[in-house]
């Protein structure tokens, strides 16, 4: 478990080939409801891709537990080794080859920051070639929510032009670093001065948090070319 209501899972494909995808995409898991009815969830793709693709190799996700959710059944009854119907990737909300700027900012909540850690390597790499600078504002009620902390942290502490800032709305950290904040995402992304001419923002996670993102950054007029969403809906 990643947190207490979210656990981290890894797949295989049965035909052992890797599963390539653009860091951001997602996969879709089918299953049944009870009655027999076909549905479908969407889950994004948390693996560390650099595209050194090896046959075997495994997709990570991370899944949210809803109390009498579908999934959250599907999910709780997996033991190691079982199997599961998915297809993809699929989307669009990744990094683009043709972008030109200077900064990014990434913002999440919940799960929704799993996109962001697989899209680390590509950062690196924007950092290293074009001199791009980044900002990830990650919002979760307590420490113990806060989805994959360790290695951003660590990233940031590796990498000078990026910076990592978890936002708590409920619980601070008994020992809190410089650039942790108290509040929700969408309240602190201000402090950054987004800037229409040189960046460039992606929000994921909970829709009031993206709609509120949004309308920030539309108010200070971020074109909406720069401005990339996916909006994660937790459905029964």
């Amino acid at each position: 478990m990643l947190a207490p209501a979210v656990g981290h899972y890894r797949f295989v494909r049965d035909d052992g080939l890797p599963l390539d995808f653009l860091p951001g995409q997602f996969i879709q898991l089918h299953f049944h409801y009870a009655d027999g009815t076909a549905t479908k969830r969407s889950y994004s793709l948390a693996t560390i891709h650099d595209h050194a693709l090896t046959a075997g190799e495994d997709v990570e996700i991370a899944v949210s537990f809803v109390p009498g959710g579908a999934a959250t059944a599907l999910f709780e009854a997996l033991e190691i080794g079982g199997h599961v119907t998915a297809s993809g990737p699929y989307g669009r909300f990744c990094l683009q080859p043709g972008d030109r700027n200077r900064r990014y900012l990434l913002v999440a909540t919940g799960t929704g920051v799993t996109p962001y850690r697989s899209m680390l390597p590509l950062l690196q790499r924007a950092m290293a070639e074009r001199g791009v600078e980044v900002v990830l504002l990650q919002g979760a009620r307590t420490p113990a929510e806060l989805l994959y902390g360790d290695e951003f942290r660590g990233f940031a502490e590796r990498h000078p032009g990026f910076r990592y800032v978890p936002c708590f709305s409920r619980e601070m950290p008994a020992q809190p670093h410089a650039d942790v904040r108290q509040g929700y995402v969408q309240q602190h992304l201000v402090e950054f001065a987004p800037d229409p001419a040189g960046d460039t923002a992606y929000l994921c996670g909970n829709p009031d948090m993206v709609d509120a993102c949004f309308e920030v950054l539309k108010q200070v007029g971020l074109p909406m070319q720069h401005i990339r969403r996916e909006k994660y809906v937790s459905s029964k």
